[in-house]
């Protein structure tokens, strides 16, 4: 019985130590603030300052967005046009569905197929904006988000994201020197990434959007990344939050839809989900134990039967026979002895049946 509550403990420990570290980038998201590669606010000149200009820029005065077409929505015709009367000296392209995969059949035709393969068309929107960071430098930014100041300061650092809140970083604003290598190991990972997780929002994230990126992002710091390859972390309050942020955020979410609203939901109700969580584990580990007791019960029975074993064998004998021993081996809770009364001889024991292998 031992035995099999060990082997029992270290199985399901085994298969507890793979599911954590398959999820351990995830889990580490949460805990990591980023505050080592944050770009605070004493670094950053003022919106009019005349230091803005004697900073170096290495990342080129590209804004890069994305749409299915030339016809940009009227709602985030505000936010564009925002960005593009701030930096008249800056080269605008919008990538069209068209446009994106043109340029992916020219450059990346190795990528091709995943390009096409894609289930939601977010997710090409989402991919086509790290290659061409990764290959033409430059700035994105989210038809969503309007621009609140000159983009310039933030050219003087080789990459940066932008923070998002509860955890990670998101794609929705980000900037790069062509070919950086955290891009590059983007662009590299996309395939490995492209599952599908049942649900519409999970899939999307996971695969090509800020979950993705934040799991390339953690994965890529681990490996200690020199100062020219950093890529530097714009914060909340830098990014949309007050008078001098760079940017404002309109209305989007537009491919969001119901599975979206369940994953925003469990966000706030984290707590909870995560006791309920603990309840469903141990009820799960309770069952497995049960089920566990259950099959070795039934194998003990079909591999036991009674066999007949004369009274005359000395009790030392006995003691010592095979079927003994295989009797004491066996868990207390499967053992079995009949004895057969003897009416005959005054209730005396003639024989006894005790448990004995099939192949005995």
């Amino acid at each position: 019985m031992r035995r099999g509550l060990l082997l029992f403990v270290l199985v399901n420990l085994l298969i507890l130590s793979l599911l954590i570290r398959s999820v351990s980038t995830l889990l580490s998201l949460l805990v990591e603030d980023a505050a080592a590669d944050a770009i605070h606010h004493a670094e950053l000149p003022s919106p009019n300052s005349s230091l803005i200009e004697m900073r170096p820029q290495i990342i080129p005065k590209i804004i890069h967005q994305t749409y299915k077409n030339e016809t940009i929505p009227e709602v985030w015709q505000e936010a564009q046009q925002s960005c593009i009367d701030l930096h008249p000296d800056y080269e605008y392209i919008l990538w069209t569905n068209e446009k994106s995969r043109d340029f992916i059949a020219a450059e990346y035709p190795w990528f091709l197929d995943t390009f096409d393969g894609y289930k939601y068309p977010i997710q090409r929107a989402d991919s086509i904006r790290y290659f061409v960071l990764a290959h033409y430098g430059g700035t994105y930014i989210d038809l969503d988000d309007g621009c609140n100041r000159r983009l310039d300061p933030l050219l003087a650092y080789p990459a940066w994201v932008r923070r998002t809140v509860p955890t990670g970083i998101s794609n929705d604003a980000m900037g790069s020197v062509p070919q950086h290598p955290f891009f590059l190991r983007a662009i590299e990972m996309l395939q490995q990434y492209d599952r599908s997780w049942l649900l519409p929002y999970i899939t999307v994230m996971y695969s090509t959007g800020p979950l993705f990126l934040s799991v390339i992002w953690k994965e890529y710091m681990q490996d200690k990344p020199s100062e020219m390859n950093r890529v530097r972390i714009l914060m909340q309050d830098e990014y949309n939050k007050y008078s001098w942020s760079f940017f404002t955020h309109h209305t989007g979410n537009s491919w969001h839809g119901k599975d979206a609203r369940l994953i925003f939901w469990m966000g706030q109700h984290w707590v909870f989900l995560t006791f309920l969580g603990f309840i469903i584990a141990g009820t799960v580990g309770i069952c497995l134990w049960w089920t566990y007791g259950r099959v070795m019960l039934l194998g003990a029975q079909y591999r036991y039967r009674y066999i007949k074993v004369p009274s005359i064998i000395s009790p030392s004998r006995l003691s010592s026979s095979p079927t003994r021993r295989a009797r004491r081996m066996m868990p207390t809770l499967l053992r079995r002895v009949s004895f057969k009364e003897d009416e005959e001889l005054g209730g005396a024991t003639e024989t006894s049946y005790e448990l004995g292998r099939r192949d005995d």
